[in-house]
């Protein structure tokens, strides 16, 4: 890999199921905090299994820990049940995994915001963070809006295959943009913005304080 100094050096990596696999294998006591951590997340994960109402509520709580307001956290909970509702139907309908959704969110992005996620990651000047997790309330909604007529689109439709849901993608993408604009010259305010986690979370100060 290259080095801080321009060169190319062997280095040691792993992956985090790997880093994991060795922290379990080290026998002393002072890799037991980790240990002790890794079987409690383990045995949370097991609980969502058995019930995924517990998942939304320790995302939920992630959230608000974060410094999320309550409104934020709702707008963002529904958007992750319309896009579950989306993927779920993306894969009825024959499109052929990850590599195909991320094509067709690209569109529906595209024709909602006029960016894809990656044009839209670096707008916001992100780098791993999830992109919608720095989304405004507007740009979330907005989102949500572009998702779920695409569903409808492709239900009613009856889309199949690749090829015709990227034809819903873009026309459900529409929708979403279509209103964006409308809303954008009724306000003279711009939806898409580069605000993300920080400005987010960051409590507004109140006038005159």
């Amino acid at each position: 890999m290259t080095a801080a100094d321009g060169k190319q050096r062997k280095v040691q990596t792993a992956t985090v199921e790997g880093i994991f696999r060795i922290i379990q294998s080290i026998p002393s006591p002072k890799a037991e905090p980790f240990k002790r951590w890794l079987a409690k997340v383990g045995y949370e994960r097991v609980q969502e299994i058995e019930d995924p109402e517990l998942a939304t509520q320790r995302t939920r709580a992630l959230y608000k820990a974060k410094g999320y307001s309550d409104a934020w956290i709702e707008k963002r909970m529904r958007g992750i049940a319309v896009r579950e509702e989306l993927t779920e139907e993306w894969q009825q309908r024959g499109v052929g995994g990850e590599k195909e959704y991320a094509i067709l969110t690209a569109e529906i992005s595209k024709a909602t915001f006029g960016l894809t996620p990656s044009e839209y990651i670096e707008h916001k000047g992100l780098t791993r963070e999830n992109l919608r997790d720095n989304m405004t309330d507007l740009e979330l909604i907005f989102s949500m809006l572009g998702e779920a007529s695409t569903t409808e689109i492709a239900r009613t439709k009856d889309a199949q295959g690749f090829t015709e849901n990227k034809h819903a993608a873009k026309a459900g993408g529409k929708i979403a943009g279509d209103a964006r604009k409308k809303l954008e010259i009724e306000s003279g305010r711009k939806v898409v913005t580069r605000d993300n986690h920080v400005q987010l979370t960051t409590p507004k100060r109140i006038k005159g304080q």
